[in-house]
């Protein structure tokens, strides 16, 4: 099926990079390529673009997407979480901006087949990369019922996670858990009827909880920021979009960090910690998809866009 996804909030990322001829960009996270292909015709004919993505139907997607911009682009199918050593193969220092989009691509959640939607009965998989051995299925039918709730509750902040965990045990003990469709249905019976009266699915949360378990989303977005602001140029700038509040809460403490630079306590009368500001933020206020946008593209509903640059 042809990969389809729409970027969201492409201007307003163009802009907060500061896309310029004969500069360096590196896209983290490819997905559907529409964010990469109009950083390419920004920065052509000298600039040059690194396009990395974990899963592997986003190369090959972008293999045939990015093809007119060939030799200027480099592909590379791996985890954001190692840029330093992707970004050296290719001899290059530094870059002048960083993208990271940490959303799911519509091609994940129509056409992937690894159960990222309870929409489609599919395989209980949600591995972003396919070569990794844990799936979600593996989670659902091995953790015991306190470590489910711990995952439905941290990662998905699941009002129900414990009356959740329970009821997945009891049921797992009479047959495996092995589909979307399954394990949704074993959510739903046990949440409570209030659970139904909410704008999204009852099942919503716990299946973000999972996937971001299997993909270790929220500590590999951890590792991944000091590496972004060292490999960026003095002036260079790093984009993020997150979509719920837990990513979006690591990007802005880090952030914010950053920018303040000095770690002595707030009643210290003078600085001796030494810490200097490393950059400057340049969203004082998170910036959100505008209306017509959201109308158009449902899925930009609840994307956060947060932006800096180096000092």
């Amino acid at each position: 099926m042809p990969y389809f996804h729409i970027p969201i909030m492409l201007a307003e990322v163009v802009h907060y990079l500061n896309c310029r001829p004969g500069k360096t960009y590196i896209d983290c996270t490819l997905g559907g390529a529409g964010h990469a292909r109009t950083i390419c015709d920004k920065i052509l004919p000298r600039g040059i673009l690194i396009g990395i993505d974990q899963d592997k139907d986003a190369i090959r997607n972008a293999k045939r997407s990015l093809k007119s911009y060939e030799p200027n682009v480099y592909l590379v199918h791996d985890n954001f979480i190692n840029l330093p050593e992707i970004i050296s193969q290719y001899h290059i220092r530094a870059a002048d901006g960083i993208l990271l989009d940490l959303g799911l691509s519509l091609h994940q959640l129509e056409s992937s087949n690894r159960g990222f939607s309870f929409r489609k009965d599919e395989p209980l998989d949600m591995r972003m990369n396919t070569d990794k051995k844990l799936k979600a299925a593996d989670i659902v039918n091995a953790e015991s019922e306190e470590n489910l709730k711990k995952i439905f509750k941290d990662y998905g902040e699941e009002r129900w996670s414990r009356r959740i965990a329970r009821k997945i045990v009891q049921i797992r003990k009479h047959e495996k858990i092995f589909s979307s469709r399954q394990l949704a249905s074993i959510v739903c019976n046990a949440v409570p009827k209030e659970a139904f009266k909410q704008k999204i699915h009852p099942a919503t949360r716990v299946f973000m909880a999972l996937r971001i378990a299997v993909n270790r989303e929220l500590d590999n977005l951890e590792s991944f920021m000091p590496s972004a602001l060292a490999c960026l140029n003095p002036g260079g700038r790093l984009c993020v979009l997150s979509f719920h509040s837990l990513e979006d809460r690591i990007v802005k403490k880090q952030m914010k960090a950053w920018e303040k630079g000095c770690t002595c306590p707030p009643d210290f009368p003078d600085c001796v910690c030494g810490q200097k500001p490393l950059v400057r933020i340049l969203t004082k206020k998170v910036v959100r998809p505008k209306e017509k946008e959201i109308e158009i593209n449902p899925m930009a509903r609840s994307t956060k866009l947060r932006a800096a640059e180096k000092l």
